[in-house]
């Protein structure tokens, strides 16, 4: 009876304690640990736990399991066969001199060099799949900065509308302790609180645009239940200067490093060596036969030694041998354009780069500073009727469209660099 006392009060208590955890996340939401991170950081993580490049290094390792394999050769053949039942000696599967025994070992001996083909294939294929690895980390890292900037410029977007919605909350809680005194038209109230209802809207799509780059974020991390602060060294990001890399220098190290590029030449060479394997299968294997017999040929006890090769009258791999051919065209054809594309994936990048970086530059310094340091006066003098309701609303949509377009140039400034590295293959952010 104590037990069972004990056992009900226990369930109550578990009750209680989950009904006020669900209460608190539904009056809270979710609240999510805040990392604040360097970019260097950043990647160490995304580096040892994305699954996808884990994955991929697992392919790897697939292709040199492969190579291995491919560097083995035939196995021989040994068939035995014996007298299942003798009719004369009524026995079962006899043996010896009443007997009749047979064995046979064959070998297979590749001719025109095919297991040395069938090896390089293979060797080309890992290399393939160790640069498809790198060509993955180059993707995923691109986006991996381009999420980490955006965060942190869509973060200083934010406080704008921290700043503003705080300010014109202020406002109309100072209308409301005023209402119905008459010092305050009702016209002017309602539109306040619409430019506050109007604000907030904006807000919360904002803060969804940053969930959502988070989300995709913390996939790249596997980093579940974490938001992201970025720490950012805007003394570097303002160092960044186009006229650093010139565009013959970034051709160049996009044409030694690109890892599709490599995949491309990779390609080509790996048609030309099947299109060798598959004239080297138009010669016949040659096989080795060696035979015993012990009582079934016209002596007893022979041996013989043979050996057993396919004519080629009928089928000499022809279409095999023209499908590769044409997939050497394919597969240089395929290289030339993506090195076409790399020049210009370059060039376009770079130019984005000087007319961003220009954008930024030729903006005065001092006004932003001047346009935040008025902003404050600026509510103090409507609160005190010095300017009217118009002026005040028109310079604080003023100065928020102002910070998020500063705010935007200075994102795509930095997204033409990243552009620049994921097209030429050099980090030029930590150059």
């Amino acid at each position: 009876m104590i037990i069972q006392r004990f056992i009900k009060l226990g369930m109550l208590v578990v009750c209680l304690l989950m009904a006020t955890e669900a209460k608190s996340q539904t009056g809270q939401g979710i609240r999510p640990d805040t990392l604040s991170l360097k970019l260097d950081s950043l990647e160490n993580i995304f580096l040892r736990k994305n699954l996808l490049l884990l994955a991929q290094r697992f392919n790897i390792d697939a292709q040199k399991a492969l190579v291995d394999q491919a560097k083995l050769f035939p196995n021989p053949t040994l068939s035995l066969s014996n007298t299942l039942y003798q009719s004369e000696t009524k026995k079962i599967m006899p043996f010896g001199s009443t007997g009749e025994l047979s064995v046979g070992l064959s070998q297979v001996i590749m001719l025109a060099g095919k297991h040395n083909k069938q090896v390089k294939m293979a060797i080309t294929n890992t290399s393939i799949s160790e640069y498809q690895f790198y060509d993955l980390l180059r993707t995923l890292k691109h986006t991996l900065q381009s999420d980490y900037f955006n965060i942190h410029f869509l973060l200083e977007s934010a406080k704008v509308y921290d700043t503003e919605i705080a300010a014109l909350q202020k406002v109309t809680e100072a209308f409301a302790q005023q209402n119905g005194k008459g010092y305050i038209s009702e016209k002017e109230v309602i539109r306040v609180k619409a430019q506050l209802y109007n604000l907030q809207s904006e807000y919360s799509d904002l803060k969804n645009q940053i969930n959502d780059t988070q989300s995709e974020l913390r996939l790249l991390l596997q980093a579940p239940h974490v938001f992201v602060v970025p720490d950012v060294d805007n003394t570097s990001l303002t160092a960044l200067n186009p006229e650093k890399y010139p565009l013959a220098a970034i051709l160049d190290s996009a044409n030694s490093t690109r890892p599709d590029l490599k995949i491309a030449k990779l390609n080509t060479d790996l048609s030309t060596q099947n299109y060798h394997l598959q004239k080297a299968l138009a010669v016949p294997d040659l096989t080795v036969n060696l035979n015993y017999d012990q009582q079934g040929s016209y002596i007893k006890n022979l041996t013989t030694l043979g050996v057993a090769i396919d004519l080629p009258f009928l089928n000499r791999n022809q279409g095999n041998i023209r499908s590769a051919k044409t997939m050497i065209k394919l597969n240089q054809a395929v290289f030339e354009s993506t090195q076409a594309s790399v020049n210009e994936q370059i060039y376009n990048a770079l130019q984005k780069a000087y007319e961003n970086d220009k954008l930024l530059k030729i903006r005065d310094a001092a006004f932003e500073k001047d346009f935040k340091r008025l902003l404050d006066e600026v509510l103090k003098n409507y609160q005190i009727r010095n300017i009217s309701l118009l002026d005040f609303l028109d310079f604080y949509d003023s100065y928020k469209q102002n910070t998020l377009q500063i705010n935007s140039i200075g994102f795509n400034r930095v997204s033409a660099f990243i552009d620049l590295n994921f097209y030429s293959g050099v980090d030029y952010l930590k150059n």
